[in-house]
């Protein structure tokens, strides 16, 4: 019998010995080479280098070259895709309900970006308290202090966290050791929550927001959250306050918070991500109080090594067990479906 037929669709950096441990001895390892999305679905064909894979990893480098996971592409995939092992704690380059039609699970890689996001989010709320990035670029401009206002201690504030995951979690944790005040509001309470990080309901969240100095985002991009926070929640925080998103940029209603900039319900916000990537809105620099990143919350060796291994683990449970650890939420309950190979 044929080793079921694996493809590395986007970048491993990292994990070029994982690869081969993983897979090298239960798959036929193929690697996407393809200049476009044209040339990839015809490798999809019969005859072609595709045909016949039951599972794929995939990286959102490939992206660049194909395009995203969408319903067209997906359903090119479905006679034989049985599994994608998503490297990334979103996956919203992928059509899940395309998927989910077709009997394709999704994995994804909550728990290995946890650290790297967390702080980034944590340096993202220092430097708009502190006015770090501001300052920075005063020095190298030879401005020294010019310009910058009061600056507040992290301790002398409430921080909320809207959804309360792995990576909030974490932050949650570091934030303590200031200390910070940690409120938080997920769709149910987490019960790996310590006691001193207080949990507001749904019909609780504008006495959150009205509590919060900072306002940090941590929930995924779906149809649902798009544009989460808006008009509405924006203002229900502190006159003044911080927010922060190192989520998805869609999540926040950009024009909502670029008008809280401007007449100064926001004093400051501090952003890794952005609703058009790698577009940033100009009119985001003409905000010296803005701290903002070029979507960085990941890019750590130590991230990345983990994200490679767990998705590349994810495959190899589908190939040996027919299961996996980390099937996307939408998606529990699933059965995969047996690899014809």
């Amino acid at each position: 019998m044929s080793r079921p037929r694996v493809l590395i669709c986007g970048d491993i950096v990292w994990a070029h010995d994982e690869t081969e441990q993983l897979l090298g001895s239960i798959s036929e390892i193929i690697r996407m080479d393809s200049k476009s999305r044209s040339e990839f679905l015809d490798n999809l064909k019969p005859g072609g280098k595709y045909h016949g894979i039951v599972a794929i990893y995939r990286h959102n480098s490939s992206a660049d070259r194909i395009g995203v996971f969408d319903g067209t592409l997906v359903d090119a995939l479905a006679p034989s895709v049985c599994w994608i092992a998503h490297n990334g704690a979103g996956y919203d380059q992928i059509d899940v309900s395309a998927c989910k039609r077709h009997g394709i699970i999704v994995s994804n890689t909550p728990g290995a970006v946890d650290d790297a996001t967390a702080t980034t989010a944590l340096y993202l709320i220092i430097s708009c308290l502190r006015q770090f990035s501001r300052a920075e670029r005063n020095i190298h401009a030879n401005n020294w202090k010019r310009g910058l206002k009061p600056a507040h201690d992290p301790s002398a504030k409430t921080l909320a966290i809207l959804g309360l995951g792995g990576i909030g979690l974490r932050l949650a944790e570091l934030a303590h050791a200031f200390p910070m005040r940690v409120v938080y509001h997920s769709r149910h309470p987490n019960p790996s929550a310590p006691s001193w990080c207080e949990y507001f309901a749904a019909d609780r969240l504008d006495e959150m927001y009205a509590q919060a100095d900072i306002l940090s985002v941590h929930v995924p991009l779906r149809a649902e959250t798009v544009g989460l926070v808006g008009e509405r929640e924006i203002r229900k925080l502190k006159r003044g306050a911080v927010l922060v998103n190192t989520a998805r940029g869609k999540v926040i209603d950009e024009a909502a918070m670029i008008r809280a900039l401007e007449d100064g319900h926001l004093s400051a916000v501090g952003l890794d991500v952005y609703p058009d990537e790698p577009k940033v809105n100009p009119r985001l620099y003409e905000f010296p109080q803005a701290t903002l990143l070029p979507h960085m919350g990941t890019e750590t060796q130590e991230s990345q090594r983990k994200m490679e291994v767990r998705a590349l683990t994810n495959v190899r449970d589908y190939l040996t067990k027919a299961s996996g650890e980390d099937i996307v939420p939408e998606m529990k309950g699933m059965k995969p479906k047996p690899a014809n190979y």
